[in-house]
């Protein structure tokens, strides 16, 4: 296929909706299929990349507010019309509902291609964290108008799914994420590192990869760690990551390590060296952390919610408390800090839950909704 694909966000920006468009992208180019990629332009010195079966278009974009090495597209309707009227795609992809992403579904409707949108990030429910709830009701108002514009909307999660129903949006499909258990896994544990934390093998670490940022639920992360510490002195606490909540983290330190944000083989080792995973976020669409937490065989610490509800299993595989219920998600840290053993074992079951959830794995679902989207 011939595939357009539109995106604000981008690698070597660092999220979740970035590295999930990246993968999508190298799985559908390795398939033998064609991409034209189009993204705001991340620095002045930033070139379009064309190389073979990947063309990309870059436009221009704004800093987001708060996150100033991220942007946002601008309006560009007309740019991409013409685009894709010289290169015209059997289907088009729409990955975020920005600006740039609002004008390609405009462009693509205008020329009669077929398009499919991606729901990445619950918007809607980042107002409140930021002391403006009433714009929640507004916000998932456009963003239901967004995606019904759409011949279908690709979600995560089943969980997800059966909310955006209930919301009314249409068209919806369960397209999943994944994980590269190669590049994600146990056997990048640096003794190195963990005695650069002060930790020896026996000392509990505890990890969370995450945006620091009131949404992702944070000062939860600080909660657990000092209930860890009041059992466990010698604990540790790493943070991978950055936001708008680090200089704070950075004034307030308790003890813990503020590695930054890390990419490649950096954040792997992150992952395999610590021994439990703390992730207490409840705005996510599916949270890609929890994946990789489970290829390096962490014990985790979650909610039931999201990528936990979809893969572990409470007492199984992960220690899971349900939604809200922050004595429970301070009971299991604290549990889990006190028996490093059982934290192994955890880890070990959810490794081996999340052998299957591989990109290459997701890639061909994703491949196969836009294929019955062009069709």
């Amino acid at each position: 296929m011939k595939i357009a694909m539109v995106t604000e966000t981008y690698p070597p920006e660092v999220n979740g909706v970035a590295r999930t468009v990246n993968e999508m992208v190298e799985g559908l180019r390795l398939r033998g299929h064609s991409i034209a990629l189009a993204r705001p332009r991340q620095h002045r010195a930033d070139r379009p990349f064309i190389d073979g079966n990947l063309v990309e278009w870059l436009g221009r974009g704004m800093a987001v507010p708060r996150y100033p090495q991220l942007k946002f597209g601008l309006p560009a309707k007309g740019a991409l019309a013409r685009e894709w009227t010289r290169w015209r795609p059997d289907v088009v992809h729409v990955a975020t509902e920005g600006p740039m992403g609002w004008s390609a579904l405009a462009a693509a409707r205008a020329l009669g291609i077929r398009v499919a949108t991606d729901f990445h990030t619950n918007f809607h429910t980042y107002s409140r964290h930021y002391g403006a709830g009433w714009l929640s009701r507004p916000v998932m108002s456009y963003l239901r108008n967004f995606h019904n514009k759409a011949a279908c909307t690709m979600v995560p999660t089943a969980e997800l799914a059966d909310e955006l129903r209930g919301r009314g949006f249409r068209g919806l499909r369960v397209v999943g994420r994944g994980v590269d258990p190669g590049v994600f896994s146990p056997l990048k544990r640096s003794s190195e590192l963990r005695a650069r934390w002060g930790a020896s093998d026996d000392t509990p670490v505890a990890l969370c990869v995450s945006r620091f940022a009131p949404e992702k639920n944070f000062p939860l992360v600080i909660r657990a760690f000092e209930a860890m510490r009041a059992v466990r002195r010698d604990a540790r606490l790493v943070l991978v990551g950055d936001g708008p909540m680090a200089d704070e983290l950075r004034r307030r330190n308790v003890g813990y390590v503020i590695a930054g944000r890390l990419v490649n083989g950096q954040l792997s080792v992150h992952y395999a060296s610590a021994d439990i995973f703390l992730f207490p976020s409840l705005s996510e669409t599916f949270g890609n952390v929890t994946l990789e937490a489970m290829a390096s065989g962490l014990g985790i610490v979650a909610y039931r919610y999201a990528a936990a509800r979809e893969h572990l299993r409470d007492g199984e595989t992960a220690l899971l408390a349900e939604p809200g219920d922050e004595r429970a998600f301070l009971t299991s840290a604290v549990r889990l800090a006190s028996d490093l053993e059982y934290a192994r074992t955890l880890g070990r079951a959810a490794r081996f839950a999340g052998k299957d959830l591989t990109w290459k794995r997701i890639v061909r679902d994703f491949e196969g909704v836009l294929a019955d989207v062009a069709a």
